[in-house]
């Protein structure tokens, strides 16, 4: 098992396959909020669904509404688990927080990669990969 450590952008744990992308998302216009797929133009993920993900990207991009589309897409069960960022940004620290998704940052996304299995606690800022 490697472990991470980071700094905590919402608190709580989860654990869950990964879902890995070296491009940023925006959650507004860039995720269905009903069923939780990437439908951004041209996206690596473009066609997969982050619901019941941890979610591993650099940073969020787009519009303060993307918050709003993370809270939407935790009311229909479609949310990830977790968020793990390089560097968090505004929209997706908000969208968080308001939808008690746990998130942390300062990680080194670049060693995680999709399909793996990555235990998140945000508590204590810390994002482990079973191997």
């Amino acid at each position: 098992m490697t472990d991470f450590q980071g700094r905590k952008i919402y608190k709580g744990k989860a654990e869950g396959v990964a879902l890995v992308t070296a491009v940023d998302i925006s959650f507004y216009g860039g995720v269905d909020p009903e069923t939780g797929e990437v439908v951004e133009k041209d996206h690596p993920l473009e066609g997969k669904s982050v619901a019941g993900k941890v979610l591993v990207m650099p940073s969020g991009k787009g519009s303060t509404v993307g918050s709003y589309v993370l809270y939407a897409l935790k009311k229909a069960d479609k949310a990830p688990l977790a968020i793990i960022n390089r560097e968090t940004d505004p929209v997706i620290a908000v969208g968080s927080i308001i939808s008690e998704i746990p998130t942390v940052d300062n990680i080194e996304i670049e060693k995680i990669k999709s399909g793996q299995r990555v235990e998140v606690d945000a508590d204590l800022g810390i994002v482990s990969i079973h191997e």
